[in-house]
């Protein structure tokens, strides 16, 4: 498929557990997932528009193919890591497209994670049942 001697340009995303490692090539807007074809990894329409919301926002569409590896967390995580990265590694294709990025929230890491369970509760903050009696 892509061999390491095309040029390419890398972007790291994280969200939740899922993190993505992103390669972008130039060319014709195709996007691999571990392997898999967009169509046959993501079965929802709005995953597919995440992952590519970085070209609407630069007006890339199309100019780049994207080939990534993800791994951990679901697919609505998997799909957030991707966009993080493919936003990463457009920035390392051309800086200018940084104000565009930043504007749209793209570049930022979304903090959110799964809260620790605490000790003498069942789960984060579900307390066992109270009984009067």
């Amino acid at each position: 498929m892509y061999t390491s001697a095309k040029p390419y340009f890398y972007g790291t995303g994280r969200r939740k557990k899922s993190v993505a490692r992103v390669r972008l090539y130039p060319g014709t807007g195709a996007v691999t997932i571990n392997g898999r074809d967009i169509d046959n990894y993501f079965g929802l329409a709005t995953m597919k528009l995440i992952v590519n919301q970085p070209f609407a926002v630069t007006e890339t569409v199309g100019k780049f193919d994207i080939v990534a590896n993800v791994n951990g967390g679901g697919f609505s995580g998997q799909a957030g890591a991707i966009r993080h990265g493919v936003a990463r590694a457009l920035l390392t294709a051309d800086e200018a497209y940084k104000p565009l990025l930043k504007k749209a929230g793209l570049l930022t890491r979304d903090p959110r994670m799964k809260e620790r369970k605490k000790y003498g509760l069942k789960a984060a903050r579900r307390a066992p049942q109270f009984s009067k009696r």
